[in-house]
């Protein structure tokens, strides 16, 4: 297995969590010079936060860990394309490399609606892998959003 597949497994462990805690399925995990720093999974219904992303709490732990705020030198796999609001954090936290799963088609910030990473407008640019496991992590989001509408529509 290549190294981005089994970081993106990690990512699909976190979305799976997020999932039993009734969150959205997204998971991230955050890998600098060859090392899990950091994870996250999506956390804004529980913590009431609309930036609560798994993207966004994996650079905040990763910077926190690392006690820096930039994160050059580190690689985000995150199981869902970025919105604007994280491919912006990633711009932001001047990450070197992203690595994401499914494409979303509905906010899509790194190459569907928009292409945050590559706009040379900006201060900072990343390297993007798309597609990664795409598959298993599109069924993720699908089967978690087709139980809400069985229970919606049983309830």
């Amino acid at each position: 297995m290549d190294e981005d597949a089994l970081y993106m497994r990690l990512a699909i462990e976190q979305a799976r969590l997020a999932a039993s805690e009734g969150e959205v399925p997204i998971g991230a995990v955050l890998v600098c010079d060859g090392a899990v720093v950091a994870h996250g999974r999506n956390a804004r219904e529980s913590a009431a936060d609309p930036t609560a992303h798994a993207e966004m709490i994996a650079i905040r732990d990763g910077a926190e860990k690392l006690g820096r705020w930039r994160l050059s030198g580190c690689t985000l796999y995150v199981t869902l394309e970025p919105c604007p609001m994280c491919a912006g954090a990633l711009v932001n936290a001047r990450i070197d490399r992203l690595v994401y799963g499914a494409a979303d088609p509905k906010a899509g910030a790194v190459g569907t609606l928009f292409d945050l990473s590559a706009d040379p407008r900006l201060n900072h640019r990343y390297e993007v892998a798309a597609g990664v496991l795409a598959d298993e992590c599109g069924n993720l989001l699908k089967e978690f959003f087709r139980g809400l509408r069985v229970s919606r529509d049983n309830g």
